[in-house]
């Protein structure tokens, strides 16, 4: 369906131009560095006949030695819930892996004074692999794992490197933080003509920052716009649409969002990195950038084929064609989503989840609490990126609200956003 498939082209303002606004392709759009450069901030643009790549495709990361068993730790990026609470209550995701791969018996054992204790045990699938959650500390200090399986153990690892993040905003208070600015204040007839962002749409409160799509109290007309092609009239909205690009950026490293999407279709919610300044001189994404479309969520009757969920993910890089620059995606809806749930009972919209983006020099990996869902290797940037969190309501999505403008406000709930840093100047 035209319109109806994720991946937000890259946004622009001196950075790539974005996706979340107008039902066109992506590809074959071609543009120049002039106008690239000139694009509005926060263009999101659903593209349509996008090719999904699985989950494992792209290279491996490298495991911790351990021969025939190994363990690697990532920061503590699982934690699903109900309610918000503590990032500092979240688990570190080990993952290990058997060799020859097989179903095989696994027990995770931590570091006491006194020895190894195991702590759980588990059963790897088919490919030899299995991912488990566990404390970030042990007493006030880093815990150190291993995992067993048979005669064999993995070799130690730490969760040293994971006890500090380099950003961190757990949202208290009743005000957002100054490191975030809003984005994509304006109209842009193109592709939200109907929608701005204003920090009116943006709420701060219970430990929690909320991102409204809401009527826009001071447009008393409505706005005519085609959704999916038909022309209609709907209410003026404001969007809430904010990032650090003023403040902080990063190159390398995991970032995660622990948040609860919108049920209903009409707008998209979005965790995603932007360039800061791309250097457009020629292709070569580690100059260039790369738009990391984390997670977006269309609703949870979307994306039916693929059995999403309305979960959507990928990237947008460079390409030249023809002597200009274009940009190309890769992703779409994720598929079979309700397998990263706990069951009947979970939900992308009833409660929390953490989504997170592990960025090295050689791929790109997100995960839902800990748990891969896609990765490549293709377009990955070198150059410093920005978390960006939004809740944005494009033209061609207007009409897919049930009860139409009755429906809004729509809201997007954020508990924390943390990054840990892994480049040149990261602390260890």
């Amino acid at each position: 369906m035209r319109g109806a498939r994720p991946l937000r082209r890259l946004c622009a303002q001196s950075r790539p131009a974005g996706r979340h606004g107008q039902a066109q392709p992506s590809r074959g759009n071609l543009l120049s560095t002039a106008r690239l450069a000139a694009l509005l901030v926060g263009l999101i643009l659903p593209v349509s006949g996008m090719a999904f790549s699985p989950a494992l495709a792209g290279p491996a990361p490298a495991d911790a030695p351990g021969g025939p068993v190994s363990l690697r730790v990532l920061p503590p990026i699982s934690q699903p819930g109900a309610r918000a609470t503590s990032a500092d209550k979240a688990k570190v995701v080990l993952i290990t892996r058997v060799k020859p791969r097989r179903a095989a018996a696994v027990r995770l054992q931590v570091r006491t004074s006194s020895g190894w204790r195991t702590i759980k045990k588990a059963r790897t699938d088919s490919k030899g692999t299995y991912v488990f959650r566990a404390a970030l500390r042990r007493g006030k200090g880093a815990a150190t794992y291993r995992v067993r399986s048979g005669g064999n153990a993995s070799s130690p690892v730490s969760t040293t490197r994971w006890l500090t993040p380099s950003f961190s905003d757990s949202f208290g208070g009743r005000k957002l933080k100054k490191a975030w600015t809003h984005r994509g204040t304006s109209y842009n007839p193109a592709v939200r003509r109907c929608s701005r962002a204003d920090k009116r749409a943006t709420k701060v409160g219970g430990g929690v920052l909320r991102l409204s799509v809401m009527k826009d109290p001071k447009r008393k007309k409505k706005c005519v716009a085609a959704s999916n092609g038909v022309f209609g009239k709907y209410v003026y909205r404001l969007n809430g649409h904010v990032g650090t690009q003023e403040s902080y950026t990063f190159t390398y490293g995991v970032a995660a969002a622990r948040v609860k999407f919108p049920r209903q279709s009409g707008q998209h919610g979005a965790f995603w990195l932007q360039v800061d300044s791309p250097d457009l001189r020629k292709v070569n994404a580690k100059r260039n950038g790369t738009e990391m479309d984390v997670v977006e969520s269309y609703g949870a009757d979307m994306g039916a084929a693929e059995k999403s969920l309305g979960l959507g993910t990928g990237v947008h890089r460079y390409v030249k064609r023809n002597g200009q620059f274009t940009t190309v995606s890769d992703g779409g809806y994720v598929k079979n989503a309700a397998q990263y749930l706990s069951g009947r009972n979970d939900s992308f919209w009833g409660r929390y989840h953490v989504f997170s983006v592990e960025w090295t020099p050689r791929y790109y990996i997100y995960r839902i609490d800990g748990k891969e869902y896609w990765r490549t290797h293709k377009g990955i940037s070198g150059t410093p990126q920005f978390p960006i969190l939004s809740n944005l309501s494009s033209d061609y999505e207007l009409g897919r609200l049930k009860n139409g403008d009755k429906d809004l406000p729509q809201h997007m709930k954020v508990d924390w956003l943390r990054v840990w840093e892994t480049g040149p100047g990261a602390k260890r």
